[in-house]
């Protein structure tokens, strides 16, 4: 592994919670009566803070939009029970990297009790030695997430890579002149993906997992 820090988005990169994301939006407008948004329009908001989600998202119901953050939280909590497992390999992968030596981190559209709740529920919780919600920096694609975790850490851009699924993901990535790699599972499609700054597109962990070995094989051929 040529890279000091990796850092990872969550939802729909950790864990498969663009569904039931998706169904909540859906949900929030519903019950306060608004139009309900599309799939994709709808997938299209997540990483944002849900504040600038409601306003990307409903931009033509400004007074609708404190009362659609509510309701998205309390049909996150209560109204909406698709199930958000971790994708298939994603443990293993986190772990290994860990026990590697590899610093881990997160950068998330989440709020900080929201990721909280979900290193607790998965049990990743002790891999990462640092993370950045929608609560403690400015929503993405700012790259103040990732400029205040590389700070944090003391590691340069060039030892750093985020992992992520949204074209969010990928344009933070670049404004914060580190290198990333894009996961088709979550919320952007290949084709999306393809326009980004991404180094590589993996369907899955098992895929990512051969393209960063690839990877520092390649580096240490040059060295």
């Amino acid at each position: 592994m040529q890279y000091k820090l990796v850092i990872f988005d969550w939802d729909g990169t950790v864990m498969d919670s663009v569904p039931k994301i998706v169904n909540t939006l859906k949900l929030a407008a519903k019950s306060v009566g608004v139009a309900i948004p599309s799939d994709e329009r709808a997938a299209a908001i997540i990483g944002l803070s849900l504040d600038k989600a409601v306003a990307t998202l409903f931009p033509h119901e400004q007074a609708h939009w404190p009362a659609l953050a509510q309701a998205y939280q309390h049909q996150y909590k209560h109204g909406d029970n698709t199930d958000t497992p971790l994708f298939e390999g994603a443990e293993e992968y986190i772990r290994s990297l860990k026990a590697q030596g590899v610093l881990l981190a997160v950068a998330t559209g989440k709020g900080r009790s929201g990721l909280e709740n979900m290193l607790s529920k998965s049990g990743l919780g002790d891999c990462f030695v640092t993370t950045r919600t929608a609560d403690d920096a400015k929503s993405k694609p700012d790259p103040d997430m990732i400029l205040q975790i590389l700070a944090e850490l003391d590691i340069e851009p060039e030892d750093a890579l985020m992992i992520g699924d949204s074209l969010l993901d990928m344009k933070m990535a670049q404004n914060s002149g580190i290198d990333a790699i894009a996961m088709s599972c979550g919320a952007a499609s290949v084709e999306q993906l393809e326009q980004s700054c991404a180094l590589a597109i993996c369907e899955g962990y098992a895929q990512l997992a051969m393209r960063l070995q690839a990877q520092n094989v390649e580096a240490a051929l040059c060295e």
